[in-house]
């Protein structure tokens, strides 16, 4: 593991940079949106719609495109693929970077929606492929994990960054980061072509030539367009495996949550407690502290001995105990003393990843990586029109009754919902199906 580890050190630097850059402006950004559009306010429903619709737009694109650079990374390689979410994602920081007027803000605001449609999910979907070309299935979890625990470590420092920065400084270093991510990444990374040497049949059925990987096959863009994945290939992909079916549902009420999580919560602390810039850095600071070292100490040390299954539906059980307890905070501390349920939290995703890279082949890892981030963005689509309406309402002067963390309350709901089906998943690998398949054709 240390030596494939090593041979991967420059996708975890590329990781590390790109989320360093994009997630150190996180704090900032929800003083930015109400300084332009709600000055002198703590609470501002336009805000929320905006970033509620924002985010709706982002998942409708990213459901389309994540699939598809996923599906065309399989036969053209992960790191031609990464070069383009990672350059488009520079423009919007670039242009809060220069100022943050209202004017600048408008800018920001629909050149993020059109970049995050493929940045969004794009970039760690490809990683994630990346890391299951060249790491052994029984050891996916921990790597998987350790991957994610790079992102907590670039979450952390680009949140203490934040912290002693001034938003005109945050933005301008995000931008610069950002720059240098793209370049390292083109400089340093090695291209990564799955092998073919695949487990079992292709998940995605189609005409007897669709999977071979062939270097002339594909001569141009309208061919390549025709790999986006149908909804028909979306189903089929559910009907592959019992184990591929429940992990979607896990994906898509996780994502459900968390995508109301990024609609509401900050606004929420912000309308509650008066937060500020400062105070949501502490807040994350706490979050990506908690969750490095759980993803890069206790994972993989867990991971091997009671599995993925049973990671993930603990890492969701503490998750809804978080926004339950957040949902009724009585008292400016509750929201930093529930960060530390992040330590737990944080085995959600790899958890979940490492399942679903088990359940098919080599040749096909971007293909099921990308569909599971193509329902989760489809998640983040339904997500803001749920929970935006209902934080806005019940943080308002017109709420039905008093319960200003009643949005909140829905999203522990989603993520309860996601614990259940979780504890119905058995973890079956592409060998097993392979074996379930021989005997079939043996009966």
């Amino acid at each position: 593991m240390d030596q494939k580890l090593g041979d991967l050190s420059h996708l975890l630097v590329t990781v590390f940079l790109s989320s360093f850059a994009n997630l150190m402006v996180a704090p900032s950004i929800t003083d930015v949106t109400m300084l332009a559009l709600c000055p002198g306010q703590d609470q501002c429903s336009l805000a929320i719609y905006l970033t509620g619709s924002q985010q709706a737009v982002i998942g409708l694109g990213a459901m389309i495109i994540t699939p598809l650079i996923g599906n065309l990374s399989d036969e053209y390689g992960r790191k031609a693929l990464l070069t383009l979410p990672m350059t488009i994602s520079i423009i919007p920081l670039v242009i809060l970077a220069y100022s943050r007027t209202t004017n600048f803000f408008y800018a920001y605001f629909v050149l993020r929606t059109l970049t995050a449609m493929a940045s969004e999910g794009s970039i760690n979907c490809l990683a994630l492929a990346y890391l299951a070309d060249n790491i052994p299935e029984r050891q996916r979890a921990s790597a998987f994990g350790i991957l994610a625990g790079v992102g907590s470590a670039a979450f952390v420092c680009g949140t203490l960054a934040a912290r002693f920065l001034s938003t005109a400084s945050t933005f301008q270093v995000a931008a610069v980061v950002s720059i240098l991510a793209a370049v390292y990444m083109r400089v340093f990374l090695k291209e990564s072509i799955p092998n073919g040497d695949g487990l079992r049949q292709p998940i995605l059925k189609g005409e007897p030539d669709d999977f071979k990987y062939d270097d002339d096959r594909v001569q141009n863009t309208s061919q390549a367009f025709k790999r986006i994945p149908s909804i028909g290939d979306l189903i089929c992909l559910r009907r592959s495996s019992v184990t591929f079916s429940q992990a979607t549902v896990v994906s898509f009420f996780n994502s459900l949550a968390d995508g109301g999580i990024l609609a509401t919560l900050l606004y929420f602390l912000k309308a509650r407690f008066h937060f500020n810039k400062n105070q949501f850095a502490d807040l994350m600071l706490i979050l990506g502290v908690a969750g490095t070292i759980s993803q890069l100490l206790f994972m993989p040390i867990l991971a091997p001995v009671i599995g993925e299954q049973k990671l993930l539906s603990i890492g969701l059980l503490m998750g809804c105990a978080s926004m339950f307890f957040n949902s009724i905070a009585w008292s400016v501390w509750v929201p930093y003393a529930c960060t530390l349920f992040s330590i737990f939290t944080v085995f959600v995703q790899p958890s979940l990843r490492s399942i679903v890279s088990k359940q098919v082949g080599a040749n096909e890892q971007g293909k099921a990586q990308g569909c599971i981030s193509g329902i989760s963005s489809f998640a983040n689509i339904v997500s803001p029109l749920i929970f935006s309406p209902l934080a806005a309402l019940f943080l308002s002067e017109g709420a039905p009754f008093y319960f200003p963390g009643f949005s909140i309350m829905c999203i522990g709901l989603a993520t309860m919902i996601a614990f259940i089906q979780s504890i119905m998943i058995r973890e079956v690998s592409s060998s097993d199906h392979k074996t379930e398949g021989n005997h079939s054709m043996e009966a």
